[in-house]
């Protein structure tokens, strides 16, 4: 058979007539229903410059296709003023295991399917008025987890916080011209003293938000620590918290923001609940306006099977 491939133009153009949001819910369903076979991680992480390169693959079971995805993230590329992720999807027929197609999107897809769980999680899980939005963070998940939260969240008062005050003052001009009200903030006890939704969207190696600085009723997006080395939240936060959702409870206990609470023994492996769990019914989501709740996102293979394998059936 003849080896489909597609480049990231094609890509983004087909992008305009979908739903990832979607995708990405029946993703999660599907996983934590039992009908998703995702092995571990593999992954590669630098130092010099500093970067990760994350291989993630799998299959819905019956369905056409397995899916092979490799996306890295080198930061300092900015410096270089070249982009800071890259990638591509392999399709693979899982009755034959012939390679169907090639998704060059360098990295893209991987950015969308990661701002359409955090537009998952908000749905499921933020208060029902939102006063502000609180982003950490000004590259592409910053300005995107915001654009896939448009149609869930009427709110457009944002306050944002970035490691560079330059790189915020630019984020506030890019994101006003698409209708947010937005406030440069260099102290991230102010956004959580203000905004009762919080996404964080960062490679910090360091807690950027502590307990004591978390109001009732907030929310927590935390999607940017997807490695065993990165946090964005004080582990404390996630005792505190009513509710503590991971996308993938078996990937969380070795990466991200639960990975961390367990080994400071914040939490217990009990408390954590899966998403897909949430949006199946089987487990309750916020139930009250005064609940704190946290979702740590560290990325599943599910979320690139969906977003690939729709994307490459819109294509053909």
């Amino acid at each position: 058979m003849e080896t489909k491939i597609f480049n990231l133009s094609q890509i983004k153009e087909v992008l305009k007539e979908m739903d990832p949001v979607r995708a990405m819910e029946e993703g999660f369903v599907a996983y934590s229903g039992g009908r998703v076979v995702v092995p571990p991680v593999g992954e590669l992480l630098f130092d010099n410059p500093p970067g990760d390169a994350h291989i993630k693959y799998g299959y819905i079971k019956g369905d056409e296709y397995f899916v092979i995805k490799i996306a890295s993230g080198f930061y300092d590329n900015r410096k270089l003023g070249i982009p800071p992720y890259s990638g591509l999807m392999l399709l693979f027929k899982q009755a034959t295991g012939e390679l169907a197609g090639i998704l060059l999107d360098e990295g893209h897809l991987t950015n969308v399917r990661t701002a359409a769980a955090g537009a998952v999680a908000a749905k499921y899980l933020a208060p029902k008025t939102v006063r502000r939005i609180g982003v950490f963070g000004t590259g592409v998940q910053g300005r995107m987890q915001l654009q896939y939260l448009e149609p869930y969240v009427s709110c457009r008062d944002v306050m944002v916080w970035g490691v560079h005050e330059d790189s915020c003052i630019r984020y506030k001009k890019d994101m006003e011209a698409e209708g947010f009200h937005v406030r440069v903030c260099l102290d991230p006890g102010e956004i959580a003293a203000q905004c009762n939704l919080i996404v964080t969207a960062t490679p910090s190696r360091e807690p950027l938000l502590t307990v004591d600085k978390v109001k009732e009723g907030t929310h927590i997006t935390a999607m940017g620590s997807d490695t065993a080395e990165k946090i964005e939240l004080d582990p404390l936060i996630l005792k505190r918290a009513d509710i503590v959702v991971g996308d993938s409870l078996v990937q969380c206990e070795v990466r991200g923001e639960i990975f961390k609470a367990l080994s400071a023994g914040a939490i217990s492996k009990d408390k954590p609940v899966e998403l897909g769990n949430i949006i199946a019914g089987k487990v309750k989501g916020r139930t009250s306006e005064d609940q704190v709740t946290v979702a740590d996102l560290t990325g599943v293979a599910i979320q690139d099977i969906q977003v690939s394998v729709a994307v490459f059936n819109a294509l053909n």
